[in-house]
C-alpha cells in the first residue's frame, strides 16, 4: 500500500474529522472543511492542474524514506514537484505533521479534499469570467459586431472577428484570409505553447523583442483583479486592505503562477470552447498553461520575470509598488547599488580572465 512506511503510527488527534475521517463522521453540511479553501488558493497562486495525490505520495516519500539522498539525484521534473509541495505545506498550517501521522486513508482524504478545493476554483473562475470578458475586449468607443451573449461560447474563438483576432497566435497575421479562415475551420492547428497576441500590452507583438510587453495586457490584469481583488475593483483602483480571494488569503503579491492560471483562464474565456478539460486538444490548455510556468520557471529568464512581477504588483498592490520602486537617482541607496554592480562585474571579469 501507498505510505506503508508510516503506517502503525496513527493521528492521536483530528482537528477536521470531516477531511481525515470522512468514514468515521459526518459532519453537517454547514461546515466547510478549510483544506477546499486552501485548495482553492493553493490552484490560483501555486498550480492549478496539479495531481494533488500524487503530489502528496512523492512529497511524502521526500520527507521518509528518501531524506538522506542528495538533491541532485532527483531530476529537475522531482525538484520542481518538491518545491511545489513544499509550497503547500507553507500554505496549510500543520499540514506536515498530518500527513506523517496518518495512515493511508487519511492522506488521501487530504488529497482529495484540496483536489476538490482546487477544481471548484477554477470551475467558479471559468463560469465567473465568461460574461464580464466580453466588457474589456471592446475597443473605446465601439460595440461587438455582431455582438455575443454573455453565456453561450459557440460563437466566441476563431468564429469571431475580435476574440478571433486576440486569440490568434502572435507572429500570425489575423488580417490574412487565408490564416483566418484556416484558424476558423481547424485546418490551423494552434498548440498550446503558441501563445495568442491578447497577452502583450495593446496587444501588438515585436518579434525582435519578444518579452516587451508581454503578460502586460489589460485584459489579464482585469481577469487578475475580477478574480483575486473582487470584480468590482475592474472599474476602480483596488483598496489598499486588499478584498476578495487577496485578502482572505493574506495575499500580498502576485506569483508567477498566478499569472499563469489567469493567463489560461482568460484565453480559455475567449475560445469557443465550452466546458474546461485538461486534455482538450482543441484549445490545449495544460500544455498552455505548463507552457507559461515553464517560461516563468526558465532560471534564463529570471530578470525578466522579476520586472514583470514589479509591474504586476504595481497593477494589484498598491501598497506593494511603493516599496519596491527603482532608488531615486543620485540618492545614497543608488550610489549603494552602483558600487555593488560594480564589485560583481569586477569579480566576474577577474573570473574570465583567470579561466582564460
Amino acid at each position: 500500500m501507498l505510505f506503508s512506511w508510516v503506517l502503525g503510527r496513527k493521528r492521536q488527534f483530528c482537528p477536521y474529522p470531516s477531511t481525515y475521517s470522512l468514514h468515521k463522521f459526518s459532519p453537517p453540511s454547514c461546515i466547510s472543511d478549510p483544506l477546499i479553501g486552501h485548495g482553492r488558493h493553493f490552484g490560483r497562486t501555486v498550480h492549478a492542474l496539479c495531481n494533488v495525490g500524487a503530489l502528496l505520495t512523492n512529497g511524502i516519500l521526500r520527507l521518509g524514506e528518501q531524506a538522506d539522498e542528495p538533491e541532485d539525484s532527483f531530476t529537475a521534473e522531482q525538484r520542481r514537484e518538491h518545491r511545489v509541495f513544499a509550497m503547500l505545506l507553507q500554505m496549510v498550517p500543520n499540514l506536515e505533521a498530518r500527513l506523517m501521522e496518518g495512515d493511508d486513508e487519511d492522506v488521501v482524504s487530504i488529497a482529495e479534499t484540496i483536489q476538490r478545493g482546487v477544481s471548484s476554483a477554477r470551475s467558479d473562475d471559468t463560469k465567473s469570467l465568461k460574461g464580464p470578458i466580453l466588457d474589456w475586449i471592446v475597443p473605446a468607443g465601439q460595440a461587438l459586431s455582431p455582438p455575443l451573449a454573455r453565456n453561450v461560447k459557440m460563437d466566441r474563438g476563431f468564429h469571431h472577428e475580435r476574440t478571433g483576432a486576440l486569440l490568434c497566435p502572435a507572429g500570425m497575421d489575423w488580417s490574412d484570409p487565408e490564416i483566418k479562415e484556416g484558424l476558423a475551420n481547424g485546418d490551423i492547428v494552434v498548440p498550446g505553447d503558441q501563445w495568442p497576441i491578447f497577452l502583450y500590452a495593446g496587444y501588438i507583438y515585436d518579434p525582435e523583442n519578444p518579452w516587451k510587453g508581454l503578460f502586460r495586457s489589460n485584459i489579464l490584469v482585469c481577469a487578475y483583479k475580477h478574480v483575486f481583488t473582487s470584480p468590482s475593483s475592474v472599474e476602480k483602483a483596488p483598496k489598499a486592505t486588499r478584498s476578495g480571494n487577496a485578502r482572505l488569503h493574506g495575499m500580498t503579491s502576485v506569483t508567477p503562477a498566478s499569472i499563469a492560471y489567469i493567463a489560461t483562464q482568460a484565453r480559455f474565456a475567449l475560445s469557443s470552447a465550452s466546458v474546461f478539460s485538461r486534455t482538450d486538444t482543441v484549445t490545449d490548455s495544460e500544455r498552455f498553461y505548463h507552457s507559461v510556468s515553464d517560461h516563468f520557471d526558465d532560471v534564463d529568464e529570471q530578470q525578466e520575470v522579476a520586472e514583470l512581477l514589479v509591474w504586476w504588483n504595481r497593477q494589484i498592490f498598491p501598497t506593494y509598488s511603493s516599496a519596491r520602486r527603482a532608488p531615486t537617482k543620485n540618492s545614497v541607496l543608488a550610489k549603494i547599488k552602483e558600487q555593488r554592480a560594480l564589485r560583481k562585474s569586477a569579480l566576474t571579469n577577474g573570473s574570465q580572465g583567470r579561466t582564460d
